[in-house]
Order: structure tokens, then C-alpha cells, then sequence
């Protein structure tokens, strides 16, 4: 059984939230020199304030979500952040997250279902797929009459693929108005700087073309995503699927990591591990 979370939380009770949540992280990477801290980093405000403030999310867990708002992380390769909030927000116990990526582990490198593991509702990983699937449940979110939101996120980087322009322009066509999709614009991707692997322009023009209700928000402010979050809302019900370009810092929060896409999939050593827990203390206990 989840927690029920009072609202609203206190501001400083949620920014000590995602420092343990991105303790969590370097921890989880470091354990099996295996992951993505970069992204996961980056998107931990934002995740923490989606899942403790702002989606209405009912106990326990329903694969078909009727009834409550749900969430689809389509850059799964993020998982450890992702993990982290389900299992601080009682999914599953906390102490799962110290199998993250071993053998028999519920908590693969990037998210699945065939382990039934609470809060995950697609595979993911496979760049490109989310934003169909999001589509597709907000279309049958309508179809059972459920008002409810449907949210989800996505790598800037991960654009390149083409079917997200397909999905966005059966959003629009659809007027699914109960859709907001949150993009993490960091400028990094695996490779390198976005803009020069594949230099996506202006993103807010395109969403916009799409037809599409287009917000901007600092995703490393707390204050700021809750506004963000907000406005979101407000803007959903209105004819528009809703698109929030979130401007994060690859790798926030531990200084030798932020702003380059060399921490995209790497793990820190025994020293840089030290380095980075003595930037993120310790808030809600270590699993």
C-alpha cells in the first residue's frame, strides 16, 4: 500500500526529497558500475514533484490506472531515478533499490514489465515509443470517460526518432487535451551535445506546428516545476495535447557531473562516489 501524501508538501520537504533521491542514484549506479546517472540527475525535481505533489494517484496498483492520473517514462534508460520516487513513494519497499540491475533483480537497468514491478506500466527504453503509448492511453482515457491526466517524459536527444512526430501529430488530430508531455531539454545525449548530432532547432516552433500548447520551465527549480506543473494543468481540457520543454543540467547536483554527456551512462568510482554523497546529504535515510 502507497502512502497517501498531504498537500501541499512544504516546499523544503520536497527539495530534501530529491536530494536523497539523487543520493539514491549515485549509490544505485555506483553499487553495479552500471547505469545512467546523467539523465536521472537532472529530472529528480521534476519527478519528485510529479509524484508526491502533483499527480492523484490512488493506493496501491492498477496496470490500467482508471480512475487516477498516470505516468510513462519513455527515456527509460533514466530508470534509477524513476526507481528511487516509486519506491520513496511506496511502490515498493526502499530496500529493492539495492538490487537495481543485478541478476533476478525487479529493477532492470531500464524499466520492464515482465516482472510486475508496482508503478511500472511499458518497457522502455527503446528510444521513441513513449509518446505513442501516452497517446494511446489518453485515447482510452476519453473512451471510458476518465478526466483524468495522463503524463509523461522524454529525452530531447530522443526526438531524433521519428516516431514521435507521428504520435504528436495523432495527439493533435485527436485533440487529446488530457496529455502533457514534459521533454528534458539538457542539450546532451549519448554521443555528444544535441546540437551537434543531430541539432533538433527550435522545439517550441515544432511543438507549436504540431498544434500543440507549448510551456517552458526550469526543471532544476523546485518552485519553478511546481509552477511549471501548474500552468500544465491548467492548460490541459482545452482542445491542445500539452507540451512542457523543461530546460535541465545534465548530471544536477554533483558539480563534476552537470553539464556534459559524459556522465550519460557512466558510473563514478570509489571516489567520486564520496565526492558526490558529500554534495548530496543524506535527508529521508539510505536504503
Amino acid at each position: 500500500m502507497r502512502h497517501n501524501f498531504p498537500h501541499p508538501m512544504d516546499l523544503n520537504t520536497l527539495k530534501q526529497t530529491a536530494t536523497q533521491v539523487r543520493r539514491d542514484i549515485v549509490r544505485m549506479v555506483y553499487a553495479v558500475q552500471s547505469g545512467h546517472p546523467g539523465g536521472s540527475l537532472g529530472c529528480a525535481d521534476f519527478m519528485v514533484a510529479l509524484y508526491f505533489e502533483v499527480m492523484k494517484r490512488k493506493p496501491g496498483f492498477d496496470m490500467d490506472g482508471i480512475g487516477e492520473d498516470i505516468f510513462f517514462l519513455s527515456n527509460g534508460h533514466i530508470s534509477p531515478v524513476f526507481y528511487s520516487v516509486l519506491a520513496r513513494t511506496g511502490y515498493f519497499p526502499v530496500s529493492e533499490l539495492a538490487t537495481f540491475r543485478k541478476i533476478n533483480s525487479r529493477l532492470q537497468g531500464h524499466p520492464a514489465t515482465h516482472e510486475h514491478l508496482p508503478g511500472v506500466r511499458i518497457a522502455s527504453g527503446s528510444l521513441g515509443q513513449g509518446m505513442s503509448v501516452a497517446c494511446g492511453a489518453a485515447f482510452a482515457k476519453r473512451l471510458n470517460k476518465d478526466e483524468h491526466l495522463v503524463y509523461s517524459l522524454h529525452g530531447d536527444g530522443e526526438l531524433e526518432e521519428g516516431q514521435n512526430w507521428e504520435a504528436m501529430m495523432f495527439a493533435a488530430h485527436h485533440k487529446l487535451d488530457k496529455l502533457i508531455a514534459t521533454i528534458d531539454v539538457n542539450g546532451q545525449q549519448i554521443d555528444g551535445p544535441t546540437n551537434k548530432v543531430m541539432n533538433l532547432g527550435s522545439l517550441s516552433d515544432k511543438f507549436n506546428a504540431f498544434g500543440w500548447h507549448v510551456l517552458e520551465m526550469d526543471g532544476n527549480d523546485m518552485e519553478a516545476v511546481l509552477k511549471g506543473l501548474a500552468a500544465a494543468k491548467a492548460a490541459s481540457g482545452k482542445g491542445k495535447p500539452v507540451c512542457i520543454l523543461m530546460h535541465t543540467v545534465m548530471g544536477k547536483g554533483v558539480d563534476y557531473m552537470e553539464g556534459t554527456h559524459e556522465w550519460h551512462g557512466s558510473a563514478p568510482n570509489e571516489k567520486q562516489l564520496e565526492v558526490a554523497l558529500a554534495q548530496l546529504p543524506e535527508t529521508l535515510g539510505d536504503y
